[in-house]
């Protein structure tokens, strides 16, 4: 009764606190044979690592991967996948005022609820340095997918700042420390997010992920949705307090006839999709076409403005949280995003050949 662990078949298994010696993951299920090494898991970590621009957290972590298990001589073995990250830049003292007091927002009474014990420096478990772990097996993941299958994702808006759709440009992504496909929304970005950083506030964000290349036909019924599955793995990403797959939650304001994707025979006499509303999920399978799910990020907890709580004696009171903090955690839940899109696709598509062949 742990939940430390998601997936079916690809399974992967998480462990270790913000302010431990190290965090890491176990992946069970991965087939043999699939060439993987250190750097190419890598290269994904450092897409996510802290302190890459003033619009993180400056803690200073190179996020270095290791290999314990479950390769040999450069590929998988079909044994359990264990990686493992140091943690090297933490400051538990930055706590030590907040030991006995409950900051809104984050997790400190509940887990204490829960346990009878929390770990306050850095919020332990609940922190966001759980991510990392993700995004390692969302590398492995996507070895599994293979190149006919991309994931990408993409920061569309902060906090009331929406990107202008018209303007999405794949190649922009990797050229702003946003993650942003919209050129001429970066500076209005730079520009409020350093107004809320100077404050010692926060604010949210949403994300948008995309798989290109899924071929129609994967996912399950009912119990085992790719939609749904979906869902769970966004929303259990430190921060997310909701998730839309397609045109969401804007489908409730869409008509019949509008809402509807349109079907015609394609040059090869092929069924096709014409647009996509459903973001390309009918019934729990992919239906062909770009997979578009979209989940938002609360602003960050930790903020310097006093506010009012309690202390574990039940005492009114009020705190600062101190230390190194995102003022938009949502920026950094980019990769992350994609790492569970790639970790549920890569679920599904074994589940599919188990049952299908």
């Amino acid at each position: 009764m742990s939940y430390n662990s998601f997936g079916h078949i690809f399974r992967v298994t998480t462990w270790g606190e913000s302010h431990g010696p190290a965090i890491g993951c176990v992946i069970d299920g991965v087939p043999s044979m699939l060439p993987i090494d250190e750097a190419e898991i890598q290269h994904f970590l450092d897409k996510r690592k802290p302190g890459q621009n003033r619009f993180m957290t400056q803690r200073q972590e190179a996020d270095q991967v290791k290999i314990l298990s479950g390769t040999f001589e450069g590929v998988t073995t079909g044994t359990p996948v264990s990686l493992m990250i140091e943690n090297t830049d933490q400051r538990s003292k930055d706590y030590g005022d907040i030991k006995d007091k409950f900051r809104p927002g984050h997790a400190d009474f509940t887990y204490m609820e829960k346990y009878g014990i929390r770990d306050y420096r850095g919020g332990g478990r609940s922190s966001a340095r759980e991510t990392a772990c993700r995004v390692a097996a969302g590398a492995v993941a996507r070895k599994i997918l293979g190149g006919g299958i991309q994931v990408k994702g993409a920061l569309v808006q902060i906090g009331e700042h929406k990107i202008n759709p018209g303007n999405w440009d794949w190649d922009e992504v990797n050229n702003n420390p946003f993650w942003c496909p919209d050129k001429s929304m970066v500076p209005v970005w730079e520009k409020y997010l350093d107004d809320i950083r100077k404050k010692g506030s926060s604010i949210g964000a949403v994300i948008e992920v995309r798989a290109i290349g899924v071929p129609a036909g994967i996912g399950a019924p009912v119990y085992a949705k790719l939609d749904s599955d979906l869902a769970a793995a966004m929303m259990s990403i430190n921060a997310v307090k909701g998730v839309e797959i397609g045109e969401g939650f804007n489908a409730a304001r869409l008509t019949g006839e509008e809402n509807a994707d349109e079907m015609y025979r394609d040059d090869d006499g092929n069924p096709a999709i014409r647009t996509n509303h459903a973001g390309g999920i009918l019934g729990g399978i992919s239906s062909g076409k770009e997979i578009i799910c979209r989940f938002a990020v609360k602003p960050t907890s930790s903020i310097l403005t006093p506010r009012k709580t309690v202390d574990r004696h039940g005492r009114e009171t009020e705190i600062i949280t101190k230390g190194r903090h995102d003022p938009c955690v949502g920026i950094r839940a980019v990769p992350v995003g994609e790492a569970m899109m790639a970790c549920v696709l890569a679920d599904h598509i074994l589940l599919h050949r188990a049952q299908q062949g």
